[in-house]
């Protein structure tokens, strides 16, 4: 039944089919969320941008634990003649469906942040969307959307409540912050060493360690965040674009970085760079630019 779905999108594929399955496959996709994230973060709502980060990262986690004890092929693994494309996103093994778990973990749970009913609908039907075109550009199994978008919508929508009122409580975040960056951290030292040492299977195991290192630096970063900056979310226009830029651009320079790293310290290099990504974002940056007057110190801490 699966491969007659399938089937049946390539049956009907055309230009512009293809064209807004990869626009919708985007939406998805790490880079993207990031720079949501990040304008959430530094001028919406410090808030809203732990509730959904958490969301994100533990949904991703989820899936991608699933993933490496099912290690289910790809489509295009068994049947190369159902024709996938955008095969440079499809890392990691079949089931469940990453873009579709992210979508359905980040963009409900941001509108959820914003308290509006047609936004959560709106944000469903899209991750609905996003997970679909995975199965247009053949990339994923159906079962794997279904099962991916259940995961994320657990996490954006049961877990969000749960999730802000860790945040609302500074002594409860530090605690929370901290028990995650630890348990995030050791698990991906040592994927880290096992798949350097050849030792783990680097299909199942290379996008959970790159997951755990970002998740690790983040809530680290948090920490950091929490403790020693204390920044007030930027209103003011250029310099909430002069942040925007300055993150952004760090965040950038660390994924380009993967070209000087040598092919022999592949695995090391990728987790210190995730790592890194996490802990700019949400915790060196913010004490930069408080120290520096790019961004405001919040009046008392929260």
């Amino acid at each position: 039944m699966q491969y007659q779905i399938l089937s049946f999108f390539q049956k009907i594929e055309s230009d512009g089919l293809m064209w807004i399955a990869n626009m919708l496959s985007m939406l998805g996709e790490e880079a993207f969320m990031i720079a949501i994230l990040l304008v959430v973060y530094y001028i919406w709502d410090k808030k809203a941008g732990f509730s959904v980060f958490s969301s994100l990262i533990c949904a991703q986690l989820v899936t991608n634990v699933i993933k490496a004890i099912v290690r289910f092929p790809r489509p295009f693994t068994l049947y190369p003649e159902l024709g996938s494309s955008r095969l440079e996103t499809a890392t990691g093994y079949s089931f469940p469906s990453g873009h579709t778990t992210g979508a359905a973990a980040f963009y409900p749970a941001l509108a959820r942040e914003s308290g509006r009913l047609s936004a959560l609908v709106l944000a469903i039907l899209l991750a609905v969307l996003i997970g679909l075109s995975r199965n247009i550009l053949r990339v994923h199994w159906p079962v794997d959307v279904v099962v991916g978008l259940f995961i994320g919508l657990v996490f954006s929508l049961a877990a969000g409540r749960i999730l802000d009122r860790i945040y609302q409580d500074r002594l409860l975040r530090l605690r929370f912050c901290s028990a995650a960056c630890l348990l995030s951290f050791f698990p991906a030292l040592i994927l880290t060493v096992l798949l350097s040492a050849g030792l783990a299977d680097k299909v199942a195991f290379s996008d959970l360690m790159k997951l755990l290192a970002l998740s690790s630096g983040a809530y680290a970063g948090c920490v950091i965040e929490t403790r020693y900056a204390c920044f007030r979310v930027q209103r003011r226009a250029v310099k909430a674009l002069a942040s925007l830029v300055t993150a952004m651009g760090v965040v950038i320079l660390i994924m380009l970085s993967k070209a000087i790293i040598p092919q022999s310290l592949y695995y090391p290099g990728s987790a210190l760079r995730y790592l890194l990504i996490g802990l700019w974002t949400t915790g060196l940056f913010p004490l930069l630019g408080v120290r520096t007057g790019l961004l405001e110190r919040e009046s008392s801490d929260t």
